[in-house]
Formats: structure tokens, C-alpha cells, sequence
């Protein structure tokens, strides 16, 4: 009887040979096996237990609160995280949304100002085969040195790699008969080509950590970070990586994450869609859970979203981590001279100014415009390399505070813009694109979410819209739709090109 075929592999996408050679070799392919074949069961029980935790939230009706088994944790005021290494201590803006399979913008990225870059296999990037083989090898090519027009790695920003959520499955490998969780698919790849040479130039390996849930869900990752350093011969802490607290559970749990990864921990971050969209998620059937218009009643400003914001800078600090802030996701007009140039700027000034007061140590934008006025308004409104000092101890969030939805109703503007969002995703989608660009603003994948769970829940609460009482039903929807779909004929261009 023959051995049983450990790892089926899909060919090389036509015209990515060269690339597919370089990352597929005999070793990585060996190493990226064991690691699946360690963790896989890991990451299967991880998606079971969000299955049950939003099961017995909707059987019970109850809301998340703090944990009291973690208590202990949370009142221990003696532990730390690990601190980081000098190129991670000044973070003031990274460039978001980075899909490094676009060679031209992840070369124009390495070669800006920037702190640091969001190399994104996640939200802003459609893991195509052809897109995560494009993008590995270009993050191979940067940390090899091997971009003629760009700085070396060690004087490139830092590159923050964001592997897939757990959620995320690489559809072109199998081990064992299964498919590859992509965020180990991403995560492995990256580590055996890159890990090494980013260590010794001081540069790396960071990460961000997509969609995390649960302080269970860190646990792994640092599990998952322990194995592979001991793998590649790397010292206990080597891998940083910095926690999207996107959703509403995790919110609950940040200082049990940041424990669980005290080694590892680069700091948490926050950003307002996926965690809005979470709401939608968690508890859209209920009727106290309505999420009025992002467009017009959803921003910073408002409690649920200040409070998560107040609480991570807080809970970070405390524990000697960085705090990092969303993404600015407006587009600066070409024209520095316009008036439209300097009411974008004023508008991403004011967002960002009220994060910076709130004690982070930075935040990302999209446009590489914004990158240097973002540093010096970060320079004119803190001190240092960071806001570390600023510890926020006269602060009190409760769980009322984080669960406390916004006033606010529906308008035809907002539910023609989500109709607008989830149509121009799946088209940019269906072209093997993770973002594109509408009325002045960079979308990808989060903004999508929040827009299509927005739709179905208005639909769901049959919510009247504030200009006519008229009601927001499929049939309102669909009848909508067609008209979003003429208006958008004159704006094909969208999702390529910036308008």
C-alpha cells in the first residue's frame, strides 16, 4: 500500500513561473506542512467555539461583558508586555491597505516617509491564487534587497505583514485532504523566506493579526509564534505582532490578549468599520442593536466607538503597549492648491487630531500624501516617539459605554451609498482587486461588511428612511439597486482610478 499524499498543490498561475519557484521550494513546502499539521485542529476548534459563543449569545439573549475567569489578569498590576524593538517604538503612520501584489504602490510605499507599512493579505487584497503568489514574492524581493529603485529593508519603513483571518482558507492547497487555513498559509510562507533576514536586519518579523475574537484565539497565535521561532532557530520573542481589536467581543478582552501574547505583543489597534460591522454581526437581530447611518451618524466621536478607543489607549498603556488608531481612508485631490485638497485635509486633521489627544501612538492612512502633514501634526500635539506616558488612569469605561449604539435613522444618501459600496466590492472583487476608490475614499473589504450588514439589517427592522417615511424593504433594495447600478455606468472607472 502506497503512502498516503500529505500536500496537493495547484500549478503555477500562467505568467508567475519564476515567482512560484522561489516561494514553493522543496523547504518551505516541508515547513509550511508541519506547521499546518500542528495547528490545523487548533484553528478548526477556534471557528467552533465563535460558532458556539454567537449561539448562546442569541439562545440567551445576554450581552458580553468582562470576563470574570480572566479577572485575575485584569487585576494583576504587575505584568508587562515585552518591550519592542527601537524600529517599532516610533509609530506614528503606516501606510493601511497595502495589497503588495501591486508592485508599482508597494514600491512607491517602501520608498516614502512612512513609519511603517501595512503589507495586507487581508482586508485590502482578494487572495487570489495569482495575487498571494505576487504578493509573497514581492515581500521576498523588498527583504532580499532585491528592488533596484528601492532602500534597502533595514532602512525601508518596517513592514507590518497581515496575514488572512482565521476565517480565510487558501482554496489552492491541501494537506492531509484539507484545505490550508490561509492565515497559516500567509503567516508560513512569509516566515520561511523572510523571517530570518528581517530579524537580522533589526527590521522584523512583525505582524498584524486580522479578526481576532477571543484572548483564546491570541493563545494560539503566540503558540503558532513559539513553534516557528523554535523551527527557524530565533530567540523567544523575535515575532512581534500588533491586534486588531475589530470586533465587539474582543473589545472585552483586550488585556487577557495582550497577556496571552506578552512576548509577542506589538500593541493593540483599533479601527472603526469591522468593529462596527461587528455589532451587526453579533447582535443585528435585536432591535436595541440598530446602527444608524454610517454616512451620517457613525464616526469616532460617538460613544460605543470613543469608549473602545479611550479603553484600548488605556488598557495598552498600562501594560507598556502601543495603541495604534484606524485607517484615514479619504483621498487628497490632486490639486494641493484647491479648496477641495485643503477641506480633505482639514476634515482628516480633525479625525485624527482627536485620536492623537486620545493618547495613541499612531494610526495609517492610504494616501501617501497624507503621510508627512499626519507626522507633523503628530509632532506639533505629542512628545517623543510615542504617547506611552500617557496612561489614562483618571478614565472609567463600562460595559454600557462600549454596548451604547449611536442615535440616528436612516437616509436615501446612506442606503444608496451601502448599495453603492457592496456593488463596486463584489465587481472590483470579481477582477481580482481587495479595494477600490468611490467619492473620494479608498473601500475595501471592511467597508463592504459594514455596508451589506447595514442593508440587511435596516431590511430586517424594516426601518423608515428620514426623508420620505418611506420603509426599507428587499423590494425598496432591489428597486435602488437598479438605479445605483445606472448612476454607476458613468463612474466604471471607480475602483481603478481615483475620483
Amino acid at each position: 500500500m502506497s503512502d498516503p499524499i500529505t500536500m496537493e498543490l495547484e500549478p503555477s498561475p500562467p505568467g508567475l513561473e519564476a515567482e512560484y519557484r522561489t516561494i514553493f521550494t522543496a523547504g518551505s513546502l516541508v515547513f509550511l506542512q508541519e506547521l499546518v499539521s500542528t495547528f490545523d485542529e487548533e484553528v478548526d476548534k477556534i471557528l467552533r467555539l465563535r460558532i458556539s459563543r454567537k449561539t448562546h449569545l442569541d439562545l440567551s439573549g445576554d450581552l458580553p461583558g468582562f470576563c470574570e475567569v480572566t479577572a485575575p489578569v485584569r487585576s494583576d498590576p504587575t505584568w508587562r508586555v515585552r518591550p519592542v524593538p527601537q524600529r517599532l517604538q516610533r509609530r506614528h503612520v503606516d501606510v493601511g491597505d497595502l495589497a503588495p501584489c501591486d508592485t508599482q504602490r508597494f514600491i512607491q510605499a517602501l520608498s516614502s516617509p512612512a513609519q511603517g507599512l501595512q503589507i495586507d493579505f487581508d482586508d485590502g487584497n482578494c487572495p487570489t491564487y495569482h495575487n498571494q503568489i505576487k504578493g509573497i514574492y514581492n515581500v521576498y524581493r523588498a527583504v532580499h534587497n532585491q528592488f533596484p529603485n528601492a532602500p534597502k529593508i533595514s532602512q525601508a519603513p518596517v513592514l507590518m505583514l497581515r496575514p488572512r483571518a482565521w476565517n480565510m482558507v487558501e482554496h489552492n492547497m491541501m494537506v492531509k485532504g484539507k484545505e490550508v487555513p490561509g492565515p497559516l498559509c500567509d503567516f508560513g510562507f512569509l516566515m520561511f523566506h523572510c523571517g530570518k533576514l528581517l530579524f537580522d536586519s533589526e527590521s522584523g518579523p512583525f505582524f498584524y493579526l486580522s479578526k481576532v475574537e477571543s484572548y483564546l484565539e491570541a493563545r494560539l497565535w503566540n503558540n503558532i509564534f513559539l513553534w516557528t521561532e523554535q523551527k527557524l532557530g530565533l530567540p523567544v520573542g523575535s515575532i512581534k505582532a500588533t491586534v486588531l481589536i475589530e470586533n465587539v467581543l474582543s473589545a472585552f478582552e483586550m488585556e487577557e490578549i495582550l497577556y496571552e501574547l506578552k512576548d509577542h505583543s506589538a500593541g493593540l489597534n483599533c479601527g472603526i468599520w469591522d468593529y462596527s460591522a461587528s455589532f451587526v454581526n453579533k447582535f443585528g437581530h435585536r432591535g436595541a442593536f440598530l446602527l444608524p447611518d454610517r454616512s451620517k451618524y457613525v464616526n469616532m466621536e460617538k460613544l460605543f466607538l470613543r469608549s473602545y478607543m479611550d479603553l484600548l489607549v488605556q488598557t495598552c498603556h498600562r501594560r507598556g503597549a502601543l495603541a495604534t488608531g484606524g485607517m484615514a481612508a479619504l483621498l487628497l485631490p490632486q490639486d494641493r492648491d484647491s479648496a477641495p485638497y485643503r477641506a480633505a485635509l482639514a476634515n482628516v486633521t480633525r479625525l485624527k487630531l482627536l485620536e492623537i489627544k486620545a493618547g495613541v501612538d499612531g494610526f495609517m492612512v492610504y494616501d501617501l500624501g497624507l503621510i508627512e502633514p499626519m507626522q507633523k501634526l503628530f509632532k506639533l500635539h505629542s512628545q517623543g516617539d510615542n504617547q506611552m506616558h500617557q496612561l489614562r488612569d483618571d478614565l472609567t469605561v463600562t460595559p454600557d459605554d462600549l454596548l451604547c449604539m449611536p442615535a440616528g435613522g436612516v437616509t436615501l444618501y446612506g442606503l444608496k451609498y451601502n448599495i453603492a459600496v457592496g456593488i463596486l466590492f463584489i465587481d472590483a472583487w470579481l477582477k481580482g482587486k481587495g479595494h477600490f476608490f468611490y467619492r473620494g475614499q479608498v473601500e475595501d473589504s471592511a467597508t463592504a461588511e459594514i455596508s451589506r450588514s447595514q442593508v440587511w439589517q435596516w431590511i430586517r427592522h424594516q426601518t423608515q428612511l428620514e426623508d420620505d417615511s418611506r420603509v426599507v424593504t428587499r423590494g425598496l433594495v432591489t428597486e435602488l439597486t437598479q438605479e445605483v447600478m445606472g448612476e454607476l455606468k458613468v463612474v466604471t472607472r471607480c475602483h481603478t482610478v481615483r475620483t
